[in-house]
């Protein structure tokens, strides 16, 4: 990898969250844009690194709670396609269609999955014939395709973008229910680890996943005060299995529709927001086991002990190895300070520096990413100090996540309040009558959207409806969206 001398730090975060959101992405070498087919980008060495991890932390859950790996193609015959009405209505729009192969014609046109209900049902009508068959829980980790006609921009909005869906049936209602609980469970346990802060939703009526009875979404913040969707979950009830008669024989000899769900992670808005969330004006900022390295270790060589430098350096780099950590000597012929802003941008938690007083005095002085902050840790206490750090690192990230998040709620009793508050950017809680048309008349008077109300915590409304004043149903969100 290549990186040039030290540039100037990033732009503001908070100020000008556009051109520092571009600049990381180019600074740290994370992805491309420049393919040459527009909203389709070019994940980089750097990029890949979180992306297999964040595929890992997912499948890891998925498989412990009883999903199996499948792989479907990346076509869907258009006949299957159209046989869930609902459906189509969402997606038709935003399909990639093919229609043609080897110079002729196709007989059927193929569309591109946007996602994979469609191409996973027809395959359960066949695979499934018994209540023994269930529950069936799959899952696969893709990329999708959807013609997004808005402005796109790197891993936030794109026209090709990393996934993980699973597609579960169950013979009994209840135990789809359940499901959601999982979904949410698993998505909650992973943004955990990554360290990100977020609101679990529950999406008006009005705004499911077409053909969903339910849908439930994770909005993590972004700087600008916007949200960015990074998952969701969705109870499909039978409306996918009877449109593409899916059925099963019960214990009574019966034929029966499973009821079904879905689970869709975004692991490209998912890298996105560890990006944005805890990146600061000096690059990535990351929890141990994301960058390229977890510790890198910088000689700073002095004519008279060069040799005694190199040797402790090597020394430490053994040692933890041996621990267990993944570790680099930086003994490039870069300066120490070329070497200091090249593994800062690149967001590696840890940084070893050993020079003349480190030999001299038996310690090594550590530099924390997430703080930068310096201190010194006895060469018997290093591998015991980098443990410590890892819990700590990852307490801090999350903790600061949190604190922003929460910062950014406000509560709006009214119109006036509500318009003031979009107007500063919040994130507003509001009482909500639950009329589409209400939730419209905002938008168009504020831009923010309805993104439904909380799972994750019991509020009751007021007796109004902050914005029109009729009988208020439930607490809601409201936010600009990404």
């Amino acid at each position: 990898m290549t990186m040039t001398a030290p540039e100037a730090p990033l732009p503001d975060k908070e100020e000008e969250f556009g051109r520092w959101y571009d600049e990381i992405l180019k600074r740290t070498e994370l992805v491309d844009a420049r393919y040459g087919v527009k909203g389709f980008i070019v994940y980089r060495p750097n990029a890949m690194r979180m992306v297999k991890r964040i595929y890992e932390m997912f499948e890891e859950e998925l498989e412990r709670t009883g999903h199996m790996p499948v792989l479907f193609p990346v076509v869907i015959p258009y006949s299957y396609f159209k046989m869930e009405s609902e459906h189509i209505k969402g997606f038709e729009k935003q399909v990639y269609m093919v229609g043609e192969a080897g110079g002729e014609e196709l007989e059927e046109r193929l569309v591109l999955r946007p996602t994979s209900e469609t191409a996973f049902y027809p395959m359960l009508s066949l695979w499934m014939h018994s209540h023994t068959d269930l529950p069936m829980k799959l899952y696969q980790g893709v990329e999708v395709y959807r013609y997004e006609t808005k402005a796109t921009r790197p891993l936030l909005r794109a026209r090709g973008f990393l996934w993980i869906e699973t597609h579960d049936a169950f013979a009994r209602k209840e135990d789809a229910e359940r499901q959601i609980e999982e979904d949410l469970g698993i998505a909650r346990r992973v943004y955990d680890e990554l360290a990100l802060a977020f609101l679990v939703i529950e999406r008006e009526p009005y705004d499911k996943f077409p053909g969903a009875e339910n849908s439930y979404a994770y909005d993590a913040l972004l700087p600008n005060r916007h949200v960015l969707q990074i998952a969701t979950t969705h109870y499909l009830g039978q409306n996918f299995s009877r449109a593409f008669d899916v059925t099963f024989l019960d214990e009574h000899g019966g034929h029966e529709h499973p009821y079904t769900t879905c689970l869709g992670v975004g692991v490209s808005r998912t890298l996105a927001a560890m990006v944005i969330t805890h990146g600061d004006r000096y690059g990535l900022v990351l929890p141990f086991g994301f960058s390229v390295h977890d510790v890198v270790i910088v000689p700073i060589p002095y004519h008279d002990v060069e040799g005694e430098v190199d040797e402790k350096s090597k020394r430490v780099e053994e040692i933890l190895r041996a621990a267990g950590f993944d570790v680099l000597l930086d003994d490039s012929d870069r300066t120490p300070g070329d070497k200091y802003y090249r593994w800062e941008m690149l967001g590696v938690p840890v940084r070893i520096e050993v020079g003349r007083m480190e030999v001299r005095g038996g310690y090594v002085t550590l530099f924390r990413r997430d703080t930068r902050g310096r201190e010194k840790v006895p060469d018997d206490k290093l591998v015991e100090r980098l443990e410590e750090l890892e819990r700590e690192i990852s307490r801090n990230l999350r903790r600061k996540a949190w604190e922003r998040l929460e910062g950014s709620i406000v509560t709006a009793r009214n119109r006036d309040e509500l318009v003031e508050l979009a107007r500063l950017g919040k994130i507003i809680r509001a009482s909500f009558c639950g009329r589409k048309e209400c939730a419209d008349e905002i938008k168009d008077a504020t831009g923010y959207e309805i993104r439904g109300r909380r799972v994750d915590v019991d509020e009751e409304p007021d007796e109004r409806c902050a914005w029109c004043g009729a009988p208020a149903k439930r607490v809601v969100y409201l936010a600009k969206a990404y």
